[in-house]
């Protein structure tokens, strides 16, 4: 199984909308013979490809004995149903398999278990739950969409010890970009925006930092990063890098009905779309916790992006939205990125009016260099109660 999580991982940036999957097929006598992982683009899901690389290395006249009684390993519930492909419990069931050894269920909720239940009905073996704590984490952002048609959210911030993420106003050049943290951390950060659809950052970082926000992992992905802006009034620069680099891959969100400027943002290649105000409370603008009038609503924003079939949204803004996320309850994983430094009590916080505390459980430590990174989940977006059928007296 532990293979079959590689194989999968082959598919991160490749299979959006789609989950990553991986699969291994063992012979009766216990040897790998084939090995698959789903690529969006080539249609063919994993199970499948393992079953035909295991027939086209088979000896001449043995192609099908040499799988019947053996076993699939595979990183996600097989489907039961017809979508692109046939479905793989039909694949499984005629290469005369006589087990398969499943990670997780389909954490969709019209699909989780049936596939199982396909197999079983077929008089195979069934195992499920091995390493499924690893498979459900490559698939957190289907998880989300499958069940909630939103995207799963991530939320990466780089920060001093105190909590400060820009120096006091005034105290840096115009600009310049005022690193927190230093370059191995930074590096750290291109695989999370490779691993998701979409970036999201407020008009406030743009207007101070003036990011590219662009993924230069280097590695494969199938659609580009979709660069997203929260921008309630149309005040996005039109000399910004994000719009001298947009090539249909950068979208402004907001409530302004400026046409003329959304026209000129259009003119240089920016989607803007244009969201009903939240009708939230006014107050304190400095906060913006929960709902705020005028305001890009968060919650519609995220549907907007689901029904656009993004898994996975990043987020990488300052104080104002950062804190609407997380006291919004809108934040699925927080990345903390945390520099050995006090910035004092002037500069720039994180967040700012938090009215309860939000608590990191199993909070995961790396170090980069002299920088911390601390991550943990604080919504699991598994179907609660779903299916955990691992027999730990059944060699895996």
């Amino acid at each position: 199984m532990r293979r079959a999580l590689e194989l999968a991982q082959r598919g991160i940036g490749l299979c959006s909308p789609n989950p990553v999957v991986g699969c291994v097929i063992l012979d009766r006598a216990g040897q790998v013979v084939g090995e698959g992982w789903h690529e969006y683009d080539l249609v063919d899901h994993a199970e499948v490809i393992a079953l035909r690389e295991a027939r086209q290395h088979a000896p001449s006249g043995g192609k099908e004995d040499r799988l019947r009684g053996g076993t699939a390993y595979v990183t996600l519930e097989p489907c039961n149903h017809t979508g692109r492909t046939p479905p793989c419990t039909g694949a499984l069931i005629d290469a005369g398999l006589a087990r398969v050894v499943i990670a997780t269920v389909d954490p969709n909720p019209n699909v989780a278990g049936h596939g199982a239940e396909r197999l079983r009905a077929a008089e195979m073996q069934v195992t499920l739950g091995v390493c499924e704590s690893e498979a459900r984490r490559l698939n957190e952002g289907f998880a989300r969409w499958s069940q909630h048609q939103r995207p799963f959210v991530l939320m990466k911030v780089a920060m001093s010890l105190d909590g400060r993420i820009a120096p006091p106003a005034g105290r840096h050049p115009a600009g310049e970009t005022y690193w927190i943290t230093s370059e191995a951390a930074r590096a750290a950060v291109q695989p999370l925006r490779w691993q998701a659809d979409a970036a999201m950052v407020g008009v406030d970082t743009v207007v101070a930092d003036d990011p590219l926000l662009t993924d230069r992992s280097g590695l494969r992905r199938r659609r580009p990063l979709l660069r997203i802006v929260l921008d309630s009034a149309l005040r996005m620069p039109l000399d910004a890098k994000m719009v001298a680099s947009a090539q249909d891959d950068v979208v402004i969100y907001t409530v302004s009905n400026d046409e003329a400027r959304a026209s000129e943002l259009r003119r240089r290649g920016v989607r803007v779309e244009v969201l009903p105000a939240d009708a939230g409370t006014s107050g304190d603008k400095s906060s913006s916790l929960g709902a705020q009038a005028g305001r890009v609503p968060l919650g519609k924003l995220l549907d907007k992006l689901g029904e656009e079939g993004i898994l996975t949204l990043l987020t990488e803004s300052g104080t104002r939205l950062n804190t609407s996320l997380l006291a919004g309850g809108l934040v699925d994983r927080v990345h903390l990125f945390v520099s050995p430094q006090i910035m004092g009590s002037d500069a720039v916080p994180a967040f700012r009016g938090m009215t309860s505390f939000v608590q990191l459980p199993q909070v995961e430590i790396e170090r980069y260099g002299n920088d911390l990174g601390l991550c943990a989940l604080l919504k699991d977006p598994w179907p609660a109660g779903a299916a955990r059928e691992a027999d730990a007296s059944q060699p895996a």
